[in-house]
């Protein structure tokens, strides 16, 4: 855990309150309007970087290079297009998010635990859970479109 920051009283006579833990260390919080959401884009972008590094995600960017512009030629309608391109998204999404948690748990140590094992296996979980979705979805959209 990280220390505190020290805080001084304000100086006598003056009005302003001490400024707050999350202000003096996290200057984001700060912000307001449009450079905030420049601020968050470039966070975003970095965590798309970071992602990158992860053979999982880089697997399923490449896959989803051919599979999102599949799915405005497979979809019989823009629902059955958002869907097949949304459930796509969707493993990238997971997949960020599990690969988020396992750095987390990694930070914490590099020691063997019950509840970081359970942690990394759950989001593994979702990561199949979101995969096992986008299958069965392409399947019956494929199954629908040549099949029936």
């Amino acid at each position: 855990m990280s220390e505190p920051v020290p805080f001084s009283a304000p100086a006598a006579g003056t009005s302003a309150p001490p400024p707050t833990a999350h202000e003096a260390v996290n200057p984001q919080k700060n912000r307001k309007g449009v450079s905030r959401i420049v601020h968050a884009f470039g966070y975003s972008l970095a965590g798309l970087r970071a992602g990158w590094s992860e053979t999982a995600f880089r697997q399923e960017a490449l896959a989803s290079l051919v599979l999102i512009p599949a799915a405005f030629w497979l979809g019989r309608s823009w629902v059955e297009t958002v869907l097949l391109a949304g459930t796509v998204v969707l493993i990238l999404i997971v997949e960020l998010l599990n690969s988020g948690i396992e750095t987390a748990i990694d930070r914490i140590g590099p020691e063997w635990h019950d509840l970081s094992k359970r942690a990394k296996d759950m989001g593994s979980a979702a990561v199949l859970l979101s995969l096992l979705l986008c299958a069965g979805t392409w399947m019956l959209a494929l199954f629908h479109r040549f099949a029936a």
